[in-house]
């Protein structure tokens, strides 16, 4: 045998001879049709390799994004007052931050939520260090130098002189005392330097909160001692009628205090009782509102902590029965903000575990329906992270979380509390693309498979119509 005859030898696919084959009307039909179906399976097959697989895996969180985590807020406070509003975090492992203020931006608002002026307090509050005189032990030694001031007396002494410095006090507050005996020898050593009967510039005045309880509130008054400046000409603006004012953060001893008179008295005489400016540096705006919104971002550690908001100062006192922290969330989450499209993509990816609101604490308001009301809100964390294969330069992050609340009642301040909790475990999302040879494979099993099948079903059309034929043929014999 010659080589060729060999190699012909081994042929897995031996031909008849065309003139020995017959072309039949069903194997025509059962061929267009094969072919059909092979075209389609294989657009199918061919699609389905173009497509990226996703797969979700749950592993250790051993991120690289580093110890720290930022926490992003956005929370209303109607009956809470910018003024002592204070945003403090802790966690397990001792740390404490108290009154954060470089990142959390706070606005006065009305009851409705409107905000009513700028930013309130950009930097930290002064504490006093001297909170009154040492050396004085009784008010009784003193008498009576601040003039006592009420709801039908307030507006007349106002318009009366150009700066009028109230103290709004409590008889049951520590503070308060404290201050009195420094607050009244204050005032009367700046009536004999400014004889009130004659010289109108300024005036010491005082208010009982406990007995003027609608004055108070008129002014956003929600700590004691609150040392306000008010300035004649300043409650015509339209305001409801309410002063523009300042609040007095300075040291309570009666040097200090005559010292800080002396400064806000001696521009009148130049700018003829004029607007008013002062180089007092203790002071800050006073609360345009009884109302505050508190927004910005914090950075904890990666362990189980607290996110607090509630009222705070080291040299004033609140009466608990009074607080109110009913608040409006519209924003807390954590992680870094993705922008829009990475976030469009990892909802494309892991829709059964990402939808559009679900990393958020819901939007709505948590009333407190009693006095004394702690709301706590406890939130489990579960990070996700995404691998994407439309941003390979970046890691796609977002942190997830289901939410608890509770209402407390207590007899300290009521606060809102952010109870968070890490999970060690992360869920992982991971875009890859389908292997080649198994594409191939599909379509070779997609086009033998069809191809034998239609063999199949044409070699049985074929031997039903002969034997049918033969029937035929027998009945005419």
């Amino acid at each position: 045998m010659t080589i060729p005859s060999k190699i012909k030898a081994v042929d897995f696919y031996r031909k008849i001879p065309r003139d020995l084959t017959e072309a039949t009307l069903s194997g025509a039909g059962l061929s267009i049709i094969a072919a059909l179906s092979m075209i389609f399976l294989f657009g199918m097959e061919l699609n389905n390799y173009l497509r990226l697989e996703t797969i979700t895996s749950i592993v250790l969180d051993g991120s690289k994004d580093g110890e720290f985590l930022r926490i992003d807020f956005n929370m209303s406070f109607p009956r809470l007052s910018c003024e002592f509003a204070s945003v403090d975090v802790s966690d397990v492992l001792g740390t404490n931050r108290f009154n954060i203020t470089k990142t959390v931006k706070k606005f006065p608002i009305d009851p409705k939520l409107n905000q009513v002026g700028p930013q309130f307090h950009p930097g930290p509050v002064p504490n006093p260090v001297s909170h009154g005189d040492e050396d004085l032990d009784s008010q009784e030694e003193l008498g009576e130098g601040a003039i006592a001031l009420t709801e039908d007396s307030f507006d007349r002494f106002a318009a009366q002189f150009a700066i009028l410095v109230v103290n709004f006090y409590a008889p049951w507050c520590h503070w308060s005392n404290r201050l009195k005996p420094s607050w009244e020898k204050a005032a009367t050593i700046m009536a004999e330097r400014y004889n009130p009967e004659t010289d109108r510039r300024i005036l010491l005045g005082k208010v009982d909160c406990t007995v003027h309880q609608i004055l108070c509130r008129k002014h956003h008054i929600q700590g004691y001692p609150s040392i306000r400046i008010f300035r004649k000409g300043h409650d015509i603006r339209e305001d409801h009628g309410h002063h523009e004012h300042e609040s007095y953060y300075g040291e309570r001893d009666t040097n200090s205090l005559v010292a800080a008179m002396e400064a806000l008295a001696a521009p009148v005489a130049k700018l003829a009782l004029d607007e008013l400016g002062t180089n007092v540096t203790v002071k800050r705006p006073a609360p345009r509102a009884g109302g505050c919104r508190i927004e910005g971002f914090v950075k904890v550690k990666k362990v189980p902590g607290n996110l607090m908001i509630s009222a705070h100062s080291g040299s004033h006192s609140f009466d608990v029965s009074t607080m109110n922290m009913t608040h409006y969330v519209s924003d807390f989450s954590f992680g870094r903000k993705l922008p829009p499209n990475k976030l469009r993509e990892v909802i494309r990816l892991t829709p059964q575990l990402v939808s559009p609101g679900d990393h958020h604490l819901p939007v709505k308001v948590y009333v407190s329906e009693h006095e004394n009301i702690t709301h706590e809100h406890y939130l489990q964390v579960v990070k996700t992270e995404v691998l994407s294969s439309r941003f390979l330069e970046s890691l796609l992050e977002l942190y997830d979380y289901t939410v608890h609340s509770n209402v407390v009642q207590t007899s300290t301040i009521p606060t809102a509390k952010f109870h968070y909790e890490l999970s060690p475990m992360q869920v992982l999302v991971k875009e890859t693309p389908k292997s080649f040879s198994h594409f191939i494979t599909n379509v070779c099993a997609i086009i033998g498979g069809v191809f034998t099948v239609a063999g199949i079903i044409d070699s049985m059309l074929h031997g039903a119509i002969r034997m049918v034929k033969k029937i035929e043929l027998g009945k005419q014999l």
